[in-house]
C-alpha cells in the first residue's frame, strides 16, 4: 500500500537516525487533521504543564530580540508558506512577526528559561485585552494613549507619539493587576508566587524602558546601545523596505490578537537538546496528523555546539512529523558578539538563514555536521 507522503518522509528521517543509535518511533499511518481552530484554557495550560521541562538558566533576561535583520527572510519564506502545519521557535516576540507572515495553523515556543513563558503569557493577555495597536502599545508600557492617535498610524508615528509620553507607577500597578486577572480568574492559569514575581519584574522593564527596551541590558550600560530597541525591531523592514513586523498594520496586529485569543500560541519551558519538551509537542502534532513546517532556532544551536547536546537536540528534530518543505530559520551574529565572551563591538550584527530540515539531517547522518561553523556554512 502507498503511503502518505508525509509519512514517507518521517520514516526516511527515522532510519536515518536509526544508523547512529537513535531510536525513534514512526507513526503507522496518516492521521486526519484534526489541530483545534481554538484550545479551550484547561487544555492550553495541561499543555504547558504537561510539556515543560525544569527551568534552566541563561546569561540574560532577553527581554526582546537582538536579530536587526529578522525580518529579511519573510519574502522568501511566504512563497513557499503554508498555513496547514506548525510553528516551533524559541525566545520572545520575534516569533509574533513570523506567526503573523506565516500564519501557521498552532505555535510552539519553547526556551530553557520560565520567565519567557511568564513573557508570552504577558503578551498574550496584553494582546487579547487590547483594541488597536495604541491601545496595546499604552499598555504594554503603561503610557497614557496620546490624544489624536489615529488607528491607522504607521510604526513609526506610534512610537514617537509614545516617546513623548510618560506613564505612572499607578498606572502600572492598574494594568498588572489587569494581567493577572485576566490570566489567573479569566483563564484559570495555575500560576505560582515565583511566576507573579517574574510578571512583575518583566513587566516592569518595559513600563521602565518604554520604546527604547534592549534584549537585556540596563539603558546605562555603554553595550547595551549596540543592541536594537524595541521600536527599531517593530519598524524594521525586509531589504524590499517592507516592515512585516505584528504592530506594523492593524491587520497584523489582529490576526495575532485573535490567535492568543484562540490559545494557539503554546509557551513551553523547554531545552532544545533535552529529553521531553520538542518530543511531546511532535507527539501532540502526530496524534493530529499535522506537520512542523519551520522551526525558528535564533542561535540557540551555537550554545548546543558547546557540549554534545546538538547530538540530542538534532535527534529531536528528526522525531517530529516534518514535511519536504519544512525549514530551519535561525540567525547568525558575526565578529564581536561572543568571541571572546563579553565583547561587543561596532561590527555586531546578525543575518537570518534558511535551511532545509531534510537536508540538514542528512547532513548529520552523513558524518558531514560537526561544527557549529558546518551548520552555518550550509545555510543560505
Amino acid at each position: 500500500m502507498m503511503m502518505p507522503r508525509r509519512h514517507i518522509f518521517v520514516l526516511t528521517v527515522t532510519t536515518l537516525f536509526s544508523l547512529l543509535g537513535v531510536a525513534l518511533v514512526a507513526p503507522r499511518g496518516r492521521a486526519a487533521d484534526t489541530l483545534p481552530k481554538q484550545l479551550s484554557d484547561r487544555a492550553f495550560w495541561q499543555m504547558i504543564v504537561d510539556f515543560s521541562e525544569p527551568g534552566g538558566v541563561f546569561r540574560s533576561d532577553n527581554f526582546l530580540s537582538n536579530e536587526t535583520t529578522y525580518q529579511e527572510v519573510i519574502p522568501k519564506l511566504k512563497t513557499s508558506s503554508s498555513s496547514d502545519g506548525a510553528y516551533l521557535g524559541v525566545g520572545p516576540d520575534q516569533n509574533f512577526t513570523y506567526i503573523t507572515a506565516l500564519r501557521p495553523r498552532m505555535a510552539f515556543i519553547i526556551d530553557i528559561r520560565r520567565q519567557n513563558m511568564i513573557e508570552h503569557l504577558l503578551f498574550k493577555a496584553i494582546l487579547e485585552m487590547s483594541d488597536d495597536r495604541a491601545d496595546f502599545l499604552s499598555r504594554l508600557f503603561s503610557r497614557p494613549r496620546p490624544a489624536g492617535l489615529e488607528r491607522s498610524a504607521p510604526p513609526a508615528t506610534l512610537f514617537g507619539a509614545y516617546n513623548d509620553v510618560t506613564g505612572s507607577e499607578t498606572l502600572f500597578q492598574k494594568n498588572l493587576k489587569e494581567v493577572e486577572n485576566r490570566l489567573v480568574k479569566r483563564h484559570g492559569f495555575l500560576l505560582t508566587a515565583d511566576d507573579r514575581r517574574n510578571l512583575e519584574y518583566v513587566y516592569r522593564a518595559f513600563f521602565s524602558e518604554g520604546p527604547d527596551l534592549r534584549y537585556s541590558f540596563p539603558r546605562q550600560s555603554v553595550a547595551a546601545r549596540w543592541f536594537p530597541t524595541y521600536a527599531e525591531l517593530m519598524t524594521a523592514t525586509d531589504q524590499a523596505g517592507l516592515n512585516h513586523s505584528y504592530v506594523a498594520t492593524e491587520q497584523n496586529f489582529r490576526i495575532l490578537r485573535e490567535f492568543e485569543r484562540h490559545n494557539l500560541l503554546v509557551p513551553i519551558v523547554g531545552d532544545f537538546g533535552g529529553d521531553k519538551a520538542i518530543r511531546a509537542v511532535g507527539r501532540y502534532l502526530m496524534e493530529h496528523g499535522a506537520t512542523v513546517n519551520y522551526v525558528y532556532t535564533s542561535n540557540v544551536e551555537q550554545y548546543l555546539f558547546q557540549s554534545d547536546a546538538w547530538q540530542h537536540y538534532y535527534s529531536n528534530v528528526a522525531a517530529l512529523p516534518l514535511n519536504e518543505n519544512s525549514t530551519f530559520i535561525r540567525a547568525y551574529f558575526d565578529s564581536g558578539f561572543l568571541y571572546p565572551p563579553g565583547i561587543v563591538t561596532r561590527d555586531l550584527h546578525s543575518v537570518q538563514l534558511l535551511d532545509s530540515i531534510f537536508s540538514l539531517l542528512n547532513a548529520v547522518r552523513g558524518h558531514q555536521i560537526r561544527t557549529y561553523t558546518d551548520v552555518v556554512e550550509r545555510s543560505k
